[in-house]
């Protein structure tokens, strides 16, 4: 009997344990109100569409583009790049619903298509009949989805590690990279997924599982400094954002790309490292838009405008008709505008 005695003990051990971490873990949601005072821009505004108060911010003047962010991310991405188009373009990047300062949706609509509509809606709001469009990760596959619908409206597409390429070929065998992007791509979505772990994602959301996860989507681990972690970690923890990541994550996949339609100037960048959705995604957008140019960034990872926000930006200046150096950020002699 000393045995089931034992045992007892060490399952008593586990569960406190259990219940240690957990509080450790445990996490409540910070108020809008706090957040907006920390993460607003003097850029910043609420938008209302479609019974939504949308974050967005817009820099700069020119002929417009639009910058979407990925899952789990927000604007706040894009700051780099705004800083240095603002005075070739007017940048509007914004919060998708159940992200960063957006917040959630009541008629939970985040699907594709959701997004896509929002943008362009958006773009009718500021009178805005033509744009430029560029997107990462899951933005890239709501950059499609906008061109195939709307693709009078489109003027160019640039495509970052974006999500939303046609299917393989069914009669070859995935790769164990293919196959984790099929599943969802980082181990993140898996534990959001799962029907136990993503419930107590509602209340437990230790730190340092947004650590891990920004050292897998970087290529240079060494480049995710305390702040990004921080502010990637604080926007999920915006009241109702949690839930909302639930919700999407547990929604069917809603897009439908016509990637003949997609016939606009179109660039396709891609970190050769990426661990989330692999490079042989890009080659396959590559494939199935006509025209298509495909850039791989060596060393780099999934978000390459956060990582090598230099470098990027200047493929994307470069492909849109603008006089590029290495010191990009001086005035340039002459601009032109991809068609």
């Amino acid at each position: 009997m000393i045995w089931i005695k034992r045992l007892g003990i060490g399952l008593v051990g586990i569960f406190v344990l259990l219940v240690v971490v957990l509080a450790f873990a445990y996490r409540v949601d910070l108020s809008s109100e706090a957040v907006n005072k920390k993460y607003l821009t003097s850029e910043s505004r609420f938008i209302a569409i479609n019974g939504l108060r949308v974050h967005v911010r817009i820099l700069g003047k020119g002929e417009p583009v639009f910058l979407l962010h990925g899952s789990f991310a927000s604007l706040h991405t894009w700051d780099a790049w705004q800083q240095a188009m603002s005075p070739y373009y007017q940048t509007i990047s914004l919060d998708f619903p159940g992200h960063g300062l957006t917040g959630p949706d009541s008629l939970k609509r985040y699907g594709i298509k959701d997004y896509s509509k929002l943008v362009q809606e958006l773009a009718e709001e500021l009178e805005l009949i033509q744009y430029h469009v560029a997107g990462n990760s899951m933005g890239g596959a709501v950059a499609m989805q906008l061109a195939s619908d709307y693709p009078k409206n489109i003027l160019s597409l640039n495509l970052i590690d974006a999500a939303g390429a046609p299917a393989g070929n069914p009669m070859l065998p995935d790769s164990s990279a293919q196959k984790k992007t099929n599943s969802g791509g980082g181990w993140i979505f898996q534990v959001a997924r799962h029907p136990i772990f993503s419930k107590l994602l509602l209340s437990c959301t230790p730190k340092f599982l947004f650590e891990m996860n920004m050292k897998q989507v970087y290529g240079d681990d060494t480049k995710v400094t305390e702040e990004v972690t921080t502010r990637y970690y604080e926007l999920m923890l915006r009241e109702g954002n949690r839930q909302a990541t639930l919700d999407r994550l547990s929604q069917p996949r809603t897009s439908n790309i016509h990637y003949e339609r997609l016939t606009m100037p179109t660039l396709i960048l891609w970190g050769a490292e990426d661990q989330w959705i692999p490079l042989a995604q890009g080659k396959r957008l590559k494939e199935a838009i006509p025209g298509a140019n495909l850039v791989i960034l060596d060393g780099v990872g999934h978000v390459p405008m956060e990582e090598s926000p230099t470098e990027t930006v200047s493929e994307y200046l470069s492909f849109l008709g603008v006089e590029v150096r290495k010191s990009y950020l001086q005035p340039s002699n002459q601009v032109a505008y991809a068609k």
